[in-house]
């Protein structure tokens, strides 16, 4: 707040208030307690002044320093505040209440009456001032326009033309927050309408996103190489969804103008932020596909919670219907940490929860085949399989609430007595583990997103904020229109690189290390620099290392998987624990995690087998190398999807080997596999803590009430039946929970030696084989929205995923003959994929490739997560581009 002498005097309906200067008339009112009716104003967007429902009457001093008033009503969400400013609303002044009455009426005109079946009924601020301020009968008499409806904006958006009041906060949102300019404002006066923004028409893009406009606009530097004579189709098709959509047309009762971009040809375009426009929708003419004629807001039971996907942990409510979750919506409010905004993936996929083919009776596997089982019945195998199992393997995955993370820890080393424990179902290193445990274990909240949107320069290494943070990108773009440098080191710019004007550093796949030493020896970060790192830096040598060590700068890791910063908290890494969480969990549970040894070890700690046990502990890999050698007896397996493994062939040895337990909610490969299945609750059954990438506690309720338990619940029983009771509770965790937050600082990892792996700048300098002809270099990250099963059961959502695709060089593909639009085959020993290649600005012999996407699975098919695949065009007409 300024100094009081620098406040600006205003008078609203006789009430006196003094406010920041450059304060909009509206949000003084917001301040003074006074409501003012209005709907084109957002505090998140730009002022226009499109709906003039906000009308007032506005005086102020003029020369003479007499009050002098403005000859019209005002639109007082355009209008900033002057000393001495006398403001009427609707409540003190006549004329301003026939303005607001008269534009009401205007807005009514072509309005349709259709409130009893609209979708925004009961919750429209259209439907409550129209009875506040509107008059009690209509004057027009004339037929209202029609239009055929739904337009389908995407596979999940549909718009009613007839309902829209021309407010512009959907094409704001969409130009000025999420820079993806799908939808504009066509045609001019009573013809005007929203429709969709034909990226092809200004600019084609080779990987699945438009650019910038108006505000953003597009510049030279930031195109991308493509090809003119063989232009890509228009961005964001999926055959998925398509035959889906609702039929689209566009023929109202009189012609449309030429030109009209909403002669769709039904290909969603791709933006994974569209379902804000429904919540921004100010009238019912922006649905949701899925929740369209579900319920009414009076038939909703809402629930305050926090979203399940990503790390960012976003607020949602969630709306219950007769037991069953009818949509989520942003909550959290416009100051909040993600500004009241949400992905599609953490507003719309939420149905994989309530899948028909969920778990929901254990089951145990008789003379090879899995058949149901009681509780007790179920849990007395798992609990005489590990009990007789010489040594036992933890893999717990990312996406555990911080007590359930907790319960498999305690689980690991004081049930089992082992130190073979990982929640990274996903490609990891040594290196990662050291680095996760000294600089992000114990740290608390460091970099915040509200840090982020107010940086100043910000250093991206092996991490896309579109794809794999979601809102992270979103508050990035706020740093970026202040004027913030980013900086992204990476092997191509995508279209969320491109779209913050990020300047793009680019490096071959595993060789981060070098360019961000470099670019820290050239030009030392300033105090405020931020340095995201993301997940995929485990397999780039030396690379965490290089960010651990330098100066200046402050360090955010933003991993994908919601759970994956309370599996660091709680100790779910191999190896001892940190001594903050050893200190926190002797406290809480005695002496029985102190210095657990790993596998048989545990048996006899004074003659270890090394064929069977390592005392540091084993990671994800090593344990599924170990049981597929018949060296690891048996795993514990939490929600892991195999294919997501570094190596999922070798994984399904493992699992089939080794007497495995799985806690699971949906049937999966790991639980086909396993000897004991055991089914846990989903998010929307449980309470529980998840832990954002920051370091924030995000509490939440259960939302559902049913008979399924928590993994915590459940491993505390598969505890006590191995006559090794230990208090599991939500209490203890909290107590944990409590203690790490408020350990010393001095006792935290965090100290500034080097991480404890050898020969780590020989690692990060080593030579890589060389790509030859018909040979490239993989690269790869999952798309925001893919094929992960947490997206299932939304066929809506799934025609709003990106098509999978090929990224290639120019000179690269001219070696290979192959043609933008045409297929590329990329293979290896284990399996080949397919997919249209885009030619675009990346190393020569390097190949892109989405990680998870429908038909192009990366692990799953070529057995890799990066290194040498083979690439050559796939046999096909020349004259059939792949549109």
């Amino acid at each position: 707040m300024s100094p009081t002498d620098a406040l600006v005097p205003v008078t609203i309906d006789g009430v006196q208030i003094s406010v920041e200067p450059g304060t909009l008339i509206v949000r003084a009112a917001e301040q003074a307690g006074i409501a003012i009716p209005r709907f084109c104003d957002h505090p998140q967007l730009k002022p226009v002044g499109a709906c003039r429902q906000c009308l007032v009457d506005v005086s102020s001093p003029g020369p003479d320093g007499k009050q002098r008033a403005f000859p019209k009503p005002q639109a007082a969400c355009t209008m900033p505040v002057v000393p001495g400013m006398v403001v009427q609303t609707a409540a003190t002044s006549p004329n301003a209440a026939a303005a607001q009455t008269a534009v009401m009426e205007l807005l009514l005109t072509n309005h349709p009456l259709d409130c009893p079946t609209c979708d925004k009924a009961g919750e429209c601020p259209l439907q409550n001032q129209a009875m506040a301020v509107g008059r009690d009968a209509s004057r027009y008499t004339c037929a209202k326009r029609t239009y055929p409806k739904p337009i389908a904006l995407t596979a999940e958006i549909l718009l009613d033309r007839e309902r829209c009041i021309l407010c512009q906060r959907c094409t704001r949102f969409a130009d000025q927050i999420a820079a993806d300019p799908f939808i504009a404002l066509q045609s001019r006066g009573a013809r005007q309408q929203v429709g969709r923004f034909d990226p092809a028409a200004w600019l084609g893009r080779p990987d699945g996103a438009a650019g910038r406009v108006s505000e953003d606009a597009v510049t030279a530097e930031l195109a991308p190489i493509v090809d003119t004579q063989h232009a890509p189709a228009v961005p964001g098709s999926n055959s998925l969804a398509t035959a889906e959509l609702p039929p689209i047309s566009d023929q109202a009762d009189t012609a449309e103008p030429p030109g009209m971009a909403l002669a769709l040809d039904g290909r969603p375009f791709a933006s994974y932020f569209s379902g804000n426009l429904i919540q921004l929708c100010p009238v019912g003419a922006l649905t949701s596909a899925s929740y369209r004629f579900q319920a009414r807001p009076f038939d909703l039971v809402s629930t305050e919670s926090v979203a399940e996907h990503d790390s960012s942990a976003c607020d949602v409510r969630i709306d219950v219907r007769r037991g069953q979750v009818r949509r989520r919506l942003a909550a959290g409010g416009p100051d909040g940490p993600s500004r009241e905004w949400l992905t599609d993936k953490d507003r719309f996929a939420f149905a994989w929860q309530s899948l028909p083919e969920r778990l929901t009776s254990p089951l145990v596997r008789h003379n090879g085949e899995l058949r149901p089982a009681s509780w007790p019945e179920a849990i007395a195998a798992a609990a005489a399989g590990l009990t007789s199992a010489n040594s036992t393997g933890v893999l717990p995955g990312g996406r555990l609430t911080f007590e359930d993370a907790l319960a498999y820890s305690v689980f690991a080393r004081a049930v089992l007595a082992t130190s073979d424990v990982d929640f990274r179902a996903r490609p990891h290193s040594a290196e990662e583990a050291a680095f996760l445990n000294r600089f992000v274990a114990g740290t608390g909240t460091g970099v915040t997103l509200d840090d982020l949107a107010a940086a100043s320069h910000v250093i991206l290494v092996g991490f896309e904020p579109e794809e794999e943070g979601g809102i992270v990108y979103l508050r990035l773009r706020e740093a970026a229109k202040a004027g913030a440098r980013i900086e992204a080191i990476a092997p191509y710019a995508s279209p969320g690189i491109r779209r913050l004007g990020a300047h793009l550093i680019q490096v071959l796949p595993g060789t981060e290390a070098a360019a961000l030493t470099k670019l820290l020896d050239d030009a030392a970060p300033l105090p405020g620099t931020l340095i995201l790192l993301g997940e995929r830096l485990a397999l780039a040598p030396g690379a965490l290392a290089a960010a651990a060590h330098q100066q200046g700068g402050r360090l955010a890791w933003i991993p994908r998987r919601v759970g994956e910063r309370a599996g660091v908290e709680a100790g779910l890494l191999p190896g001892p624990l940190p001594p903050h969480l050893a200190s926190a969990l002797t406290s809480a549970f005695g002496d029985a995690l102190s210095g657990a040894p790993s596998g048989a070890a545990a048996q006899d700690p004074t003659t270890p087998d090394p064929a069977t046990s390592d005392p540091t502990g084993r990671d994800t890999s090593a344990m599924l190398a170990a049981a597929a050698a018949g060296q690891l007896d048996a795993l514990v397996v939490g929600g892991v999807e195999v294919d997501d493994l570094p190596d999922p062939t070798l994984a399904r040895t493992a699992l089939d080997r080794a007497f495995t337990v799985s806690l699971e909610i949906l049937p999966s490969q790991a639980t086909a596999l396993a000897d004991v299945v055991l089914p846990v609750a989903p998010p929307a059954e449980k309470s529980g803590t998840y832990i954002t990438w920051e370091g924030r506690p995000k509490p939440f309720g259960r939302v559902l009430t049913s008979t399924a338990m928590p993994d915590s619940k459940v491993l505390q029983a598969i505890a006590t039946a191995m006559d090794r009771p230990i208090d599991l509770t939500p209490a203890t965790a909290s107590t944990v929970l409590e203690a790490i937050q408020s350990a010393d600082a001095a006792a935290s990892p965090t100290a500034s030696a080097p991480l404890d792996i050898p020969d780590l700048a020989e690692r990060g300098n080593t030579e890589q084989v060389q790509p030859v002809a018909g040979q490239a270099l993989l690269a790869t990250w999952h798309l925001n929205l893919d094929a992960g099963r947490l997206q299932a059961g939304d066929p809506h959502l799934a025609g709003t995923a990106k098509a999978p695709f090929a990224v290639l060089s120019r000179a690269t593909a001219f070696e290979v003959d192959v043609r933008d639009g045409e297929r590329l085959t990329v293979s290896t020993e284990a399996g080949a994929i397919t997919v249209p290649v885009r030619i675009g600005e990346i190393p020569d012999r390097v190949v892109w490739l989405p990680t998870n996407s429908s038909g192009c699975q990366v692990r799953a098919t070529l057995g890799v997560s990066g290194g040498i695949v083979q690439i050559e065009p796939t046999p096909t007409d020349r004259r059939e581009v792949v549109a």
